[in-house]
């Protein structure tokens, strides 16, 4: 198994070191101003508290829901996308690898990711970004399935529910084909893997095309005593893999793209059109005579209406690559009775395939 993660550099968030053209925002002043000047494509610059880059935002958004009031799927994601571009015109100053205003929170992130940097301008919601993920990655996220924490990289996609998780491990537990090794495609914070190794597996050989991601399983697999048994590698799909393997495992991004893609979590989100032909042609390849394949999924794109297509129903309907073994449903937990956000999940069901070669 190739372990490629030497020379990786992280993905971190785009900065500004050159001089642009701002307007400086300060509590007292009208934040309507700043708010218009967002949405013209203008830079506004936060230059006294934290908390008025947080009073700035609140306003946009007073705004933006205004108008667009589409309470849809599809009407919602219109207007996180004009929120998106707005706000990344809201900026703050960094400092000695500090942000230059008061009462701000500190964020490690902003040495880690910047070594050769170390004063530029970076905007509000990349900030409030690395300050979330600091958090966790502090702390770490009790994962009940593996029965302890892991700790996410930035830009790195973690699970927030875990009923794909308990599906998965459901399987797992009554798995009684070889245990030699296995393939994780699209590895992310490592659960997956982490799950493989906890049921048997001796070697395990994970991808991912996120930087973030690999890096992050690196530092896990040495904090869990597991980098004997878990390699790693950055690219795409099954990288540079050159071995079959009894067990390949993909959980992919669960909606299609309606956006150009862009690298990291929103790659760990959505998929583009093509992923799933070519995820598929190579699995025929890489899987072992007599291997299984697993794809954990779900009908979330089906329940907003964003797509009809089923990608893994398409490819068995399609092609003769693979033939269906099992398929297992559960239904997901709702949302908790706190948010007040629209429920799309009461209606999602997560799945899990198992497919064999159909020689």
């Amino acid at each position: 198994m190739i372990d490629n993660i030497e020379n990786i550099s992280p993905r971190r968030p785009d900065i500004i070191i050159s001089e642009i053209d701002l307007l400086g925002f300060r509590k007292k002043m009208d934040v309507s101003a700043a708010v218009d000047a967002l949405l013209q494509g203008e830079n506004v610059l936060i230059e006294d508290f934290y908390s008025s880059g947080l009073q700035v935002l609140a306003e946009l958004k007073n705004v933006l829901k205004y108008k667009y009031s589409d309470s849809s799927f599809q009407g919602q994601r219109e207007y996180r996308s004009v929120f998106h571009d707005a706000s990344h015109h809201l900026l703050l100053l960094v400092k000695n690898n500090k942000l230059a205003v008061r009462k701000a929170p500190e964020i490690g992130w902003l040495k880690i990711l910047y070594p050769d940097f170390s004063d530029f301008l970076i905007s509000f919601p990349e900030v409030q970004g690395l300050n979330s993920s600091w958090q966790w990655y502090q702390k770490g996220i009790e994962i009940p399935i593996l029965k302890s924490k892991i700790h996410p990289y930035f830009g790195t996609y973690f699970p927030t529910r875990f009923d794909h998780l308990e599906l998965f491990d459901s399987w797992l537990k009554k798995y009684r084909g070889n245990k030699e090794n296995a393939i994780e495609i699209g590895v992310g914070s490592g659960v997956l893997s982490f799950q493989l190794l906890n049921n048997g597996f001796q070697q395990v050989f994970s991808t991912d095309s996120n930087k973030n991601a690999i890096i992050g399983v690196h530092e896990e697999r040495i904090r869990l005593q597991v980098d004997d048994k878990l390699k790693l590698s950055h690219g795409d799909l099954f990288a540079d893999c050159n071995f079959s393997a009894e067990l390949i495992v993909f959980n992919p991004p669960w909606l299609i793209a309606g956006h150009k893609l862009e690298e990291g979590i929103d790659k760990a989100i959505y998929y583009d059109e093509d992923l799933f032909p070519r995820f598929f042609e190579e699995a025929k390849k890489h899987l072992a005579k007599n291997g299984k394949l697993v794809l954990i999924f779900s009908n979330f794109a089906q329940v907003v209406g964003t797509d009809d297509i089923h990608p893994i129903k398409k490819e068995l309907a399609t092609n003769n690559r693979f033939k269906k073994e099992l398929l297992l449903q559960k239904k997901v937990k709702p949302s908790s009775k706190k948010t007040k956000r629209k429920d799309w999940r009461k209606d999602e069901k997560v799945e899990l395939w198992v497919l064999t070669g159909n020689d």
